[in-house]
């Protein structure tokens, strides 16, 4: 798993998405945008971390609560992405959105990734 980093998150707020090389960073991305104390996002935490290493795909994820941008990064997730649960997942394939979901098992998450 990659953390996204400030200016990753603020790009992302300009441009209204992540930037091609983090939706296109492997045939099949997930974009995971979540806080801190969110017990699920600690259980899929989990189970990411224990995935092996695939070059067909990527994880990204950024706690936002903990970034000096958190307000604004918020009100992008909440307002112009349409989510206002976290955790909040984002699934690209060949850098297209496809799916979009909150917490999600790990069976499910694989099988959004086109990896199950």
């Amino acid at each position: 798993m990659v953390k996204l980093g400030r200016e990753d998150c603020l790009a992302a707020m300009r441009e209204g998405d992540f930037s091609p090389g983090i939706r296109a960073a492997a045939p099949a991305v997930a974009v995971i945008l979540t806080q801190s104390w969110c017990s699920q996002w600690g259980w899929m935490r989990g189970y990411l971390a224990a995935l092996p290493e695939d070059e067909g795909r990527r994880v990204f994820w950024v706690e936002y609560d903990h970034e000096d941008f958190f307000e604004e990064f918020m009100a992008f997730k909440e307002e112009r992405l349409g989510n206002r649960e976290v955790p909040y997942v984002r699934f690209y394939r060949d850098g297209t959105l496809v799916r979009e979901s909150n917490f999600i098992d790990e069976r499910g998450f694989l099988r959004n990734l086109g990896a199950a």
